[in-house]
């Protein structure tokens, strides 16, 4: 079963500057059915918020975490919660 999930994602390293969240939406939209945003944080840090069927939702993870990114992802944190809506798209933000 694919249920709808809401993934949080907070990705630590270099990722601000870089093109990231662009390139973070990119991919969202490329696995297709995946709704939210991405957000530089004060911290440095950017945060992922998606939306949609797990398996959806966990290749953007998987991207995050092993894929070609910009920059340099030191790690990421995630926490998997249900879906709130509210998104048309994935947002850069």
């Amino acid at each position: 079963m694919n249920e709808e999930v809401r993934l949080t994602a907070w990705v630590r390293g270099r990722v601000q500057g870089v093109g990231f969240r662009w390139f973070t939406r990119a991919k969202a939209l490329e696995i297709g059915e995946v709704s939210g945003f991405a957000l530089n944080l004060d911290d440095g840090r950017v945060q992922v918020v998606a939306e949609g069927p797990r398996a959806s939702c966990g290749q953007l993870l998987e991207w995050l975490r092993e894929g070609d990114t910009p920059g340099r992802v030191d790690g990421v944190t995630e926490i998997w919660d249900t879906p709130r809506g509210g998104y048309e798209s994935f947002a850069i933000r």
